[in-house]
């Protein structure tokens, strides 16, 4: 199983979250680091670079698998607009 960890950007984004969207987003990473490979719905790769993508509603969290360390890093977190800016 992975571990996911979180950039410093990502927690604070996180942490002003509506405590409910949090939760739904932290446990949605959790079943993802159980199989990261694993078909999940709402997730898609970014073309052109190692990052994927999860869609939740208006939110979108960017995150990196790093397979060697078996992490999976999230980069980003922020709404549909602002996410691939």
């Amino acid at each position: 199983m992975f571990t996911v960890e979180y950039s410093k950007s990502s927690r604070k984004i996180l942490r002003r979250l509506p405590r409910n969207l949090a939760n739904r987003l932290l446990n949605k990473m959790d079943d993802i680091a159980r199989n990261p490979y694993a078909r999940h719905n709402n997730v898609t790769s970014l073309q052109g670079s190692p990052y994927y993508r999860l869609r939740m509603g208006d939110w979108r969290v960017v995150y990196e698998i790093q397979d060697e360390k078996l992490i999976i890093l999230v980069i980003k977190v922020a709404s549909r607009g602002k996410v691939y800016k």
